[in-house]
């Protein structure tokens, strides 16, 4: 079955997915915290701790357990896909593109918070905290994406809102 292209159909594609979840020895319905694998520091543009729950046998979203330290931030990036954050503990604060592309929204969240990070926004979420950490559940629809063909996210590091758009051009490319 063709996942995109010209020989894609929609068809074909949903009728792939099933009611049923298959788990297996390998893909448990279950997976404790514990269980979760930690992506290796330098693996990722993002310098929090990122735990993904890779696991358990979701075909469509990607589910991650996020930390970031007391004083400290994610990365400025953006993505194709959707993320929602569900703020576990901590206080903080996220700049995210706007509707108009040269600007910025900052939105505050505390605990039971929930942060929607729109589509190929550049957004940067910070810890407000001096003395104790973020964690975030993050919930991402980026398999169903690479589904498609259609998975891209880029990082701008530590940067501003405006470094990173100066750094990009409109068509997505580092200068």
């Amino acid at each position: 079955m063709a996942t995109s292209g010209p020989d894609f159909a929609m068809t074909d594609f949903l009728g792939a997915l099933t009611h049923a979840v298959r788990p297996d020895g390998g893909r448990p319905l279950v997976v404790h915290d514990d269980e979760l694998e930690t992506i290796p520091a330098g693996a990722v543009p993002n310098p929090t701790t990122l735990r993904i729950a890779g696991k358990l046998p979701t075909s469509t979203f990607e589910l991650f357990r996020q930390v970031i330290p007391a004083g400290e931030s994610s990365d400025m990036q953006r993505h194709y896909h959707e993320t929602v954050h569900f703020v576990i503990s901590g206080d903080g604060h996220s700049d995210i593109q706007d509707a108009e592309p040269d600007k910025f929204e900052t939105v505050t969240w505390t605990s039971g918070s929930f942060v929607y990070t729109p589509p190929w926004t550049w957004h940067r979420h910070y810890n407000d905290s001096t003395s104790e950490p973020v964690e975030f559940l993050t919930i991402e629809n980026s398999r169903l994406l690479a589904l498609f063909g259609l998975a891209r996210r880029q990082s701008a590091g530590l940067a501003t809102f405006d470094e990173a758009r100066a750094r990009f051009d409109t068509s997505g490319e580092d200068k």
